[in-house]
């Protein structure tokens, strides 16, 4: 389960990454896209090109602002894709959950076999050039909630993604729908590097492991650190760790997004090196076991270390 550098390298369970074709036009954000990093195609034959080396035995593939009008064609597309047993095994969707008929289009995705949840991207920033919604308080909504009580009578997750300003709202939803299960996406959202920002976001993640029904993807380091080092990843993924715990954190690539700053393999590599002192049980939790057991991917057999 280690390398002769002492490093993990048992299985993994990549549990946030995207695919898109670029030539079908379904992904409003990405026309016109600028960045040469996401101004192409990402199809399982290139995500395995970039995971080379890696075990990787099975991944959930999460919305990737897809055409919102059409959710289910984003799910009937991931059907067709040729890739090998275990990538893109479930899907995390997308609905608006505040939608007055979303309950029709939840059932329809809960009877599908491979989606296990769902994300609505709900983040809010002060600078609303950088948010993704107007409505900071969206989780309080009534509206909002009936749809996420829809989702959680059909036995689907929730997939967060919010700012650190959002951290007091989601930890009330989360304490109110003791029932449910979350996934807090990109580690929270460390937006603001400065000292007092990061305060606030440790603070916010340390608030929100109260809820025990509330896991970490810990995922994406770069996307609020382009100027990466290997300490500013560090700090990140020690306090993620500190915050939830091997039990409740799990690893994910956010691939190809993440590709703008860093590679696939420089993100497994800080994963690798920042837990090495872990044991190997909770190292296989991380890597492997804790999305496994979350998305419910029953259909691959993973072995755990020997005690």
């Amino acid at each position: 389960m280690r390398d002769r550098n002492g490093l993990y390298a048992g299985p993994i369970v990549d549990a946030h990454h995207h695919f898109w074709d670029l030539s079908l036009d379904r992904h409003p954000w990405l026309r016109g896209q600028t960045d040469a990093k996401l101004a192409r195609d990402c199809l399982p034959a290139d995500y395995l090109r970039e995971a080379d080396g890696y075990d990787i035995v099975a991944s959930v593939h999460v919305e990737a602002n897809w055409d919102p009008a059409d959710p289910l064609g984003e799910i009937a597309w991931l059907d067709g894709l040729q890739r090998p047993r275990g990538i893109a095994s479930r899907y995390v969707g997308y609905a608006d959950l505040a939608d007055p008929g979303v309950e029709a289009l939840l059932e329809t995705m809960a009877a599908h076999g491979r989606v296990a949840g769902i994300r609505q991207i709900l983040s809010w920033h002060p600078d609303p050039a950088k948010s993704a919604v107007t409505d900071r308080h969206r989780m309080a909504d009534p509206a909002w909630r009936r749809g996420l009580e829809a989702l959680q009578r059909l036995g689907l997750s929730f997939d967060m993604l919010i700012s650190p300003w959002q951290a007091e709202d989601a930890l009330a939803l989360a304490l109110a729908y003791p029932g449910m299960k979350f996934a807090l996406n990109h580690c929270g959202s460390p937006f603001d590097r400065s000292a007092e920002g990061m305060a606030q976001w440790a603070a916010g993640l340390r608030s929100l492991s109260r809820a025990q029904n509330v896991v970490l993807k810990v995922s994406d380091l770069v996307a609020y650190d382009p100027d990466w080092t290997e300490a500013s990843l560090r700090e990140v993924l020690l306090t993620c760790l500190d915050a939830f715990g091997p039990d409740r954190c799990m690893l994910a690539s956010d691939h190809p997004v993440v590709t703008r700053f860093a590679s696939f393999r420089q993100t497994y590599e800080s994963f690798r090196t920042a837990y090495a002192d872990l044991g190997d049980h909770e190292l296989f939790a991380m890597f492997a076991g804790n999305a496994a057991r979350f998305y419910d991917i029953s259909d691959i057999t993973l072995e755990e270390p020997i005690s």
